[in-house]
């Protein structure tokens, strides 16, 4: 079966095998983060909608989880921003209520928390992992380019409201960007505003593939080292993918399991083989295909080449 609204599961760098639920159009988002893997926003809108239809949603996941998957996660994510979807605390309650077994994971930017209806929604969810890339007013704007009218200091009050109502666990990410959130400064005051937040574990991220605007660069695994280590506490650094298993497919699902990766994020053969767990020379072999019918295209940058929906 092809899915509208599902992908994976994939072999996530923090999550261990996930399944992801992807609720908005693609690029419909708070932030339009320089940084984004996704690409530039193209819909940049805060408000809440049911932009895919909750009942459609539900239907995949019940025919999937019903097979029983060895999964870490069930995680809502993919090329937007989640809490915009209105049905998303209905989902995470059929989850829970259906197929109590699995773990529910919400990635947000935590832009919305401030509104008491989204906090409402995520209360099930086994875990949240809100991101913080700024404090400084100009900083945020600069990295995340929210909105009109969202605002840094709502962002930290949202999230300090959230993680004082939420009981679930709580991973805050903070993605660096070199030039612009990696002074000594704007750390400590990164680390002051976590303390009052108080998440159960502090993530520290950096570029892996193209981001949304081509000059920004990655953090040396040094300069990630010295910021976990001034923010302290349980911060680590965000390491690599796990790796899975290889498992048997069909080519028709390998085509549709890589382009329903690709089409989130860009990809090398070596993301795709450590995340989906499929054989080099299938990939490679789909990879080709697909470029040759158009499908897909490849761009070289400095991790690797890396390929991406047309």
């Amino acid at each position: 079966m092809a899915y509208r609204y599902l992908f994976g599961p994939v072999c996530s760098r923090r999550l261990g095998v996930s399944l992801g639920i992807d609720l908005v159009p693609l690029k419909t988002c708070t932030f339009n983060c320089i940084y984004c893997e996704c690409g530039r926003t193209t819909r940049l809108i805060g408000e809440r909608h049911e932009y895919v239809p909750t009942g459609q949603v539900i239907a995949e996941v019940d025919e999937y989880l019903a097979r029983a998957p060895d999964l870490d996660y069930v995680t809502f994510a993919g090329s937007g921003e989640p809490t915009l979807h209105s049905g998303i605390g209905e989902i995470i309650s059929f989850i829970k209520d259906r197929y109590p077994r699995y773990r529910v994971a919400v990635l947000t930017n935590g832009a919305l928390l401030g509104d008491p209806d989204v906090r409402a929604a995520l209360m099930r969810a086994d875990l949240v992992v809100p991101s913080l890339d700024a404090v400084s007013e100009e900083i945020f704007q600069e990295i995340n380019r929210p909105c009109p009218g969202i605002t840094a200091g709502e962002v930290v009050e949202g999230l300090t409201t959230f993680a004082r109502e939420f009981t679930g666990e709580i991973w805050l990410e903070v993605f660096i960007v070199p030039g612009q959130n990696d002074t000594e400064e704007e750390i400590l005051r990164l680390k002051s505003v976590i303390a009052a937040i108080g998440p159960d574990h502090v993530q520290v991220n950096t570029l892996d593939r193209p981001g949304a605007e081509i000059w920004v660069r990655p953090a040396s695994s040094l300069a990630l080292e010295r910021i976990a280590s001034t923010l302290g506490g349980s911060t680590e650094v965000i390491g690599e993918a796990c790796s899975s298993q290889a498992l048997p497919q069909k080519a028709a699902e390998v085509t549709d399991l890589l382009l329903a990766t690709i089409r989130r994020r860009p990809c090398t053969i070596n993301d795709l083989i450590s995340t989906l767990g499929l054989r080099p020379a299938e990939i490679s072999k789909c990879l080709r295909v697909l470029e040759a019918e158009g499908r897909i295209e490849s761009v070289r940058e400095r991790r690797g080449i890396f390929y991406r929906a047309v």
